[in-house]
């Protein structure tokens, strides 16, 4: 990992992107359901939906981000991107990292959906990493939402804030429930890396 910054390592879908605000209206159409009717108190993995019976999670995925442009037109997470950007003028190093490629032979739209959203928001990085072990690309702090990244990265001793949304609630540890909280928490953890002291997670 290289000290000579502070790195943030940032993920995308329900943390700076609105990737579960996105999908249930592209799933109420792909399930011809009224989108009132899909909870949007949803688990990872979107089981709630009862997507199973039309091809499952990988299916809806392929087609919300094939024929939806899903990682170009969702929302951004209120704040997410000025917050970012407020960051970044603080000298941290923003790096995404975001495991989007795990569908066969859509990883070329699903890029391209990608840098084009981060210019859309003016969402500033200085690394653009596509990976599932997000431990190994390096960060000082990490912010992610998914359960299993979450338990992952903290068993590798990285140090990880929980974004708050509903496929996490029970998961103990430090967590923002708004980009203001990122904000502070990262700022503090900027302050510590720069004198040399523990003590924020």
């Amino acid at each position: 990992m290289d000290n000579s910054s502070f790195i943030l390592g940032v993920d995308l879908d329900g943390v700076v992107g609105d990737f579960y605000g996105e999908i249930r209206k592209i799933a109420a159409e792909w399930l011809d359901k009224p989108l009132e009717s899909l909870n949007p108190e949803v688990s990872y993995g979107l089981d709630e939906w009862n997507i199973a019976p039309f091809g499952g999670y990988e299916r809806l995925h392929r087609f919300a981000v094939t024929q939806r442009n899903l990682f170009l037109d969702m929302q951004p997470i209120k704040d997410a991107p000025a917050v970012l950007r407020k960051l970044s003028s603080h000298g941290v190093r923003i790096r995404i990292i975001t495991h989007r490629l795990f569908l066969k032979y859509s990883h070329k739209t699903s890029i391209v959906q990608t840098v084009d959203w981060l210019d859309k928001w003016d969402i500033p990085y200085w690394d653009l990493c596509f990976m599932a072990d997000k431990g190994a690309v390096g960060a000082h702090v990490y912010i992610d939402d998914s359960p299993e990244n979450i338990e992952r990265l903290r068993e590798a001793g990285c140090r990880t804030i929980i974004f708050s949304n509903s496929t996490n609630r029970s998961i103990p540890g430090l967590r923002a429930n708004t980009w203001k909280e990122v904000e502070n928490l990262v700022l503090d953890a900027l302050d510590e890396w720069k004198t040399g002291t523990t003590g924020l997670f």
